[in-house]
This record gives structure tokens, C-alpha cells and sequence, in this order.
């Protein structure tokens, strides 16, 4: 709990509470964006002023919970409580209960128009798919549980200390830099639309075979199917059923040749997704490391559309502080550029992830992480350390943010989710 025990104007309070009352509260408080301490002291003030008592509250197995209320609230709540034939425990737990019956969890705010996340670089092994699954989960988490996120105001002083001291995950150390925020609860598509299937196989799932249906058919206009016969959920357990991938195919090698011949090559990701966009919030599609007609069509996809705010749609590049990512950089923006020129586009940059990081290679890391850092337009909105738990998650086809939900790049992937939402 977080409370200025140093106010002069409150004072300590220290009674118990059942555990799973003192969860729901601090849920809900994180979703109103609001102190515990302020929660409660609405609750006990409504609840003196009832004109009856409430239900019983089941208070078995309460323990030790403390606040700061307003000098004399609590004293009020006593003279209440013994009026009533109450215990103390009773009265701060029906409290605590009215305040959470009269501000419900939010509603999550759902996109008016479909999110279209295309993640891209046309090098290979900078690890497009581990970021696209990491965004993907972050989004899709539960809105009514809470989450180890970096706070957002610390991504420039946490690039500020990737430079200066050369630490391994930089973007992470500090424990001070973290809060516990509610799941951004999103309805999600994960898209594979690299014929290696690296994201289908990471998660766990098959890719799709080649004699069957496929989003490559789609997008050539040959279906077999409804492209939704295809979709798979991802963990329902751990995302609620609102994870979902869209597997790869190897037939995807042959998409360019099948798009030359396609009547406007360029929207046929947009003409094969539409009509399941309306099932998500999010579609966030993972890019082959190309730049041919596939990666014209996903960019594509992702511009910005009539009466869709800047931003919220668009290209999201993944790099490594490294020369060669620099050199492929260039050469992906330049295909952007003339897509933008060609065809009068709206396409967003959402940003660079500057992902792998690892401080102890020196010099160059660095200087290569602030050559990123001055492209300033588009701007980096992530940094994402080097470390073993997402090549564990690929060993065992699981889920980063299920198998190491508190880890360092769990922690930096809500991070990044919520910096491009």
C-alpha cells in the first residue's frame, strides 16, 4: 500500500482485513487511479452515514492491514461501529465493500476502429517475434488483476543509464521504477505472416499444413474456408480467451509470386482480415524479414485510416544496437517512404524497440543505442534487455509474460504495450 506515512494531516490506522477483501481493493483502487488510503476513506465516511447496517461481511481469516485516514475518521467509524453492535473488523470490511459497490470495475475503452500493429525489419534474428508475442500478451491480460509494470516517465532515464553505465538490462534494474497497474484487457489477434513460423511454433501451436486453408490463400484469393476456422486461442486460462494467433504456413514462401498477379496487391492483407477484424481490438502481425509485395501488404495494413486518430495504427520497427540493424533500417523506411509517396498514405511510425540489449558489449551497444535514441522521429518507445527467461519461454512454447510474468523483459513488454496504446 502506498500512503505518506509522514502526513501531517493523517494519521496511522491499524486494524484487519479479510485477504481477499484487501485484494479486490487494491484492483480496484489501481483501476480508479486512486490511493488505497482514499478508497477507504470514502467507504468508512459512506458507511457512517447509512441509515442501517449492511450485510454481514464473512471476515474468517482476516489479518493485520493498516491506512491513514483524517484525524478522528476512525474514532467516528468506533462510536459507529459499537452503536451497531459491530466489531471494528466488521465495519472497515463493510466499508471497504460499500466502496467497492459503488465504483465498479471500468468498463475496458474498446478502439472504435480495429488496431492494426505491423512489426517489422527486414533482418533477420532481432527478434520481431518475441516482441510482437510479448505486445500481444501484454495487451490481452486480465483488467481485472494487477501487473509488475516499469513506469512509463522512467524509459528516458532508463535509456539515460543504458548509456552512461553500461549496465546488462539497464531498462529494468532499478525496483523503484515499477508499479502494479491493471491488465489493459484487450481482444487480441496475433498474426504469423512469416512462412518460417517462428511465432506459431514459440507459442506452442502448428503451424497451418500446406494442402489445407491458409492466410496466403486468402490474400490470393483462392479461400478454402472462413479464415476464422483457422484462428487458435493462445492460454485461455492465463489471457481468458482473449489471446488469439493466426498461424503460419510455409506456403507463405510463395506469397510474392502469388500477389504479382493479385488486382491491388497491396491491400490484400487488409481484404484477407477484414471481416474478422470487428472480433478484436488489437491485430498485431509479425513481418517475414523481407521487402518484397508481403511487407508492401502489411504496411498497408497498418495505415492510418479515415477517421482514426495518429498513432494508434501503423508500423512498430524492431532493431538491435548494432551497425547492421542501422543498415537494414534505412532500407526499411526507404520502402515505407515510397509506399507513403506511391499510393498517398498515412503511414505511422508507433516507434522504435531497441530489443536485446546488453550494456557489456560496450562501446558499441552504446553508441549504437544513442544513434537511435537521436533518430527522435520515429522515437524509441522500448528497450528490452538481453536475458535468459524469453529463451526459455521459446525452449518450453510458452507464453513470456505466463511463464515469467515478474521477469525483467515481462516487466519492459507491458511497458512497451502501454507506451504504443
Amino acid at each position: 500500500m502506498s500512503s505518506p506515512a509522514t502526513s501531517n494531516d493523517r494519521e496511522k490506522v491499524v486494524s484487519k482485513l479479510p485477504g481477499w477483501l484487501r485484494q479486490n481493493l487494491k484492483v480496484r483502487a489501481a483501476q480508479h487511479g486512486i490511493e488505497i488510503q482514499q478508497a477507504v476513506e470514502q467507504g468508512i465516511a459512506d458507511w457512517c452515514r447509512l441509515a442501517s447496517t449492511p450485510h454481514t461481511i464473512d471476515t474468517a481469516g482476516a489479518d493485520s492491514f493498516s491506512t491513514f485516514l483524517p484525524p478522528g475518521m476512525w474514532d467516528d467509524c468506533k462510536r459507529v461501529a459499537s452503536e451497531r453492535g459491530v466489531s471494528l473488523t466488521q465495519a472497515l470490511s463493510q466499508s471497504v465493500q460499500l466502496w467497492l459497490d459503488s465504483n465498479p470495475s471500468p468498463e475496458v475503452v474498446r478502439p472504435s476502429i480495429t488496431r492494426r500493429i505491423i512489426v517489422c525489419n527486414q533482418k533477420g534474428g532481432v527478434g520481431k517475434t518475441a516482441i510482437t508475442a510479448g505486445i500481444g500478451e501484454a495487451f490481452a491480460e486480465d483488467s481485472d488483476r494487477l501487473y509488475p509494470v516499469r513506469a512509463a516517465k522512467q524509459l528516458l532515464k532508463a535509456l539515460r543509464a543504458a548509456q552512461d553505465t553500461e549496465q546488462t538490462a539497464p531498462a529494468d534494474s532499478d525496483p523503484s521504477d515499477v508499479e502494479n497497474l491493471p491488465g489493459l484487457g484487450m481482444r487480441v489477434l496475433l498474426v504469423d505472416f512469416d512462412p518460417q513460423c517462428h511465432l506459431t511454433n514459440q507459442l506452442g501451436a502448428k503451424p497451418l499444413p500446406m494442402d489445407g486453408d491458409s492466410l496466403t490463400n486468402h490474400m490470393g484469393g483462392t479461400p478454402r474456408g472462413d479464415l476464422r476456422d483457422l484462428i487458435t486461442p493462445v492460454e485461455p486460462e492465463t489471457f481468458g480467451d482473449r489471446l488469439h494467433l493466426l498461424p503460419a504456413c510455409n506456403d507463405a514462401f510463395l506469397l510474392d509470386v502469388r500477389l504479382s498477379s493479385v488486382r491491388a496487391r497491396e491491400a490484400a492483407l487488409e481484404r484477407a482480415l477484414a471481416p474478422i477484424e470487428a472480433d478484436y481490438d488489437v491485430i498485431i502481425v509479425d513481418c517475414p524479414p523481407s521487402l518484397g509485395l508481403s511487407m508492401d501488404a502489411a504496411a498497408h495494413y497498418g495505415r492510418r485510416r479515415d477517421g482514426e486518430e495518429p498513432g494508434r495504427s501503423g508500423t512498430l520497427i524492431v532493431v538491435q544496437a548494432e551497425d547492421s540493424s542501422a543498415d537494414a533500417y534505412d532500407l526499411l523506411t526507404n520502402q515505407i517512404e515510397d509506399l507513403r509517396t506511391d499510393l498517398n498514405l498515412a503511414i505511422d511510425y508507433l516507434g522504435i524497440v531497441v530489443n536485446l540489449y546488453d550494456g557489456r558489449r560496450g562501446y558499441i551497444a552504446t553508441s549504437s543505442l544513442q544513434g537511435w535514441v537521436d533518430i527522435r522521429d520515429p522515437r524509441v518507445v522500448g528497450l528490452i534487455g538481453d536475458l535468459k527467461e524469453q529463451k526459455e519461454a521459446v525452449r518450453v512454447k510458452q507464453p513470456l509474460l505466463s511463464y515469467a510474468p515478474k521477469c525483467q523483459q515481462s516487466v519492459s513488454m507491458r511497458a512497451l504495450a502501454r507506451e504504443i496504446s
